[in-house]
């Protein structure tokens, strides 16, 4: 399994270090968010590989939803269900619950398709700051806390028409921000493809934190300061 490397399994209990998850958001996400570095003051294992161990040790159902209620830190171990069934829920051994997914239709679970699958999703995650999230701050005249940006999942959901490719891709069909005080809430609906055609359709729900009035200036810095960090992984 390609997400190996990435997350240590004993029985039904599965650890994070803070270097795999870093690893994990770097190197396959291309994610450079710094609460992903190993060390961060507010160090959390990236969503998307919370949903990348769902997908691997259960398989891709052709619909999911996936619903985020806690933040995993270093070396949290969180515990499978021994038996999935349509709604379960992966918390840590004190109960403590980090997400809850929801499947329904037919299961997939061959290893190709499901890595690529993978691969191709949280690699469209990893264009959402720069290519998504600092246009719509623009749009919206909202931003946010260039000291400490802050910008978490809340929600994951797709459907798949079929399981008939062997490669796929993610196209961003709409986006929209509500903005209430300081919180942006984000929505991102896609479409997936195959070959150019739909095989599927998906939504991301987004928060933002900590909004001001944007500044163009300081809105700049932090695309800068993003992409230097690709630099040194």
């Amino acid at each position: 399994m390609f997400l190996s490397p990435y997350y240590s399994k004993e029985n039904q209990n599965v650890t994070i270090t803070s270097q795999q998850a870093s690893d994990f958001a770097k190197q396959v996400a291309e994610d450079f968010n710094p609460i992903h570095d190993v060390g961060a003051k507010r160090f959390c294992v990236p969503g998307d590989l919370l949903f990348s161990v769902v997908l691997t040790e259960f398989g891709l159902s052709q619909d999911m939803q996936f619903q985020f209620a806690g933040m995993v830190g270093d070396g949290v171990t969180l515990q499978l269900p021994e038996t999935p069934s349509e709604k379960f829920t992966i918390s840590d051994a004190k109960g403590k619950e980090y997400l809850h997914v929801s499947r329904q239709g037919e299961l997939c679970q061959c290893d190709k398709q499901t890595a690529a699958f993978i691969k191709s999703y949280v690699a469209f995650s990893g264009l959402n700051f720069m290519h998504v999230l600092i246009p719509m701050m623009k749009q919206y005249g909202m931003m946010i806390n260039p000291e400490r940006p802050l910008v978490i999942y809340e929600s994951m959901a797709f459907h798949l028409d079929h399981f008939d490719f062997d490669d796929v891709s993610l196209h961003l069909v709409e986006q929209q921000m509500e903005v209430n005080g300081k919180r942006g809430d984000v929505t991102l609906a896609f479409e997936l493809r195959h070959q150019g055609k739909r095989i599927g359709t998906g939504k991301k729900t987004l928060v933002l934190s900590g909004l001001r009035p944007y500044v163009e200036e300081q809105a700049l810095q932090m695309c800068d300061y993003y992409e230097s960090r690709k630099l040194v992984i």
